[in-house]
């Protein structure tokens, strides 16, 4: 079974550079471990992947974690510790649930779990299906 929805990891977040060159492990890589430890014994792993990611862009806001999936909002968010407590690292799956079990993924900060009430750097709007584009909308943007 394929998985439809995806968290995305960002790996070079919290990276530490000499000289150019990306030296030891970054904290989008110990991340990114944390959840990967976890990952087997949840219960939407089937529905979920975990993907890293090179760069998400949020340097300043690391480290970056995001929701994604075909027709729903996709959720970036950041400020996140590296080293996630076996607990934040369950509140991180008890947030992706939230969004798997909408419909559009909605999560509203009130049904967030910690880590990620705060931290939100983006609500990105699903792209459109050309089926959902109906005749008018198709002319007007053309």
């Amino acid at each position: 079974m394929r998985a439809e929805h995806t968290i995305f990891v960002c790996t070079t977040c919290g990276s530490k550079w000499e000289g150019g060159k990306r030296v030891g492990e970054s904290g989008g890589e110990i991340l990114l471990k944390h959840l990967q430890a976890h990952y087997p014994h949840w219960e939407l792993n089937t529905e979920f992947r975990i993907q890293p990611v090179e760069c998400m862009s949020a340097c300043d806001r690391s480290c970056v974690v995001s929701f994604a999936s075909h027709d729903k909002y996709t959720y970036l968010f950041g400020d996140l510790s590296p080293e996630l407590s076996p607990a934040e690292v369950e509140g991180v799956f008890q947030c992706a649930g939230k969004y798997y079990a909408h419909p559009q993924g909605l999560l509203p900060w009130g049904e967030r779990p910690e880590p990620l009430k705060k931290g939100i750097l983006a609500r990105i709007p699903a792209v459109p299906t050309p089926l959902q584009i109906n005749c008018t909308e198709a002319k007007i943007c053309n």
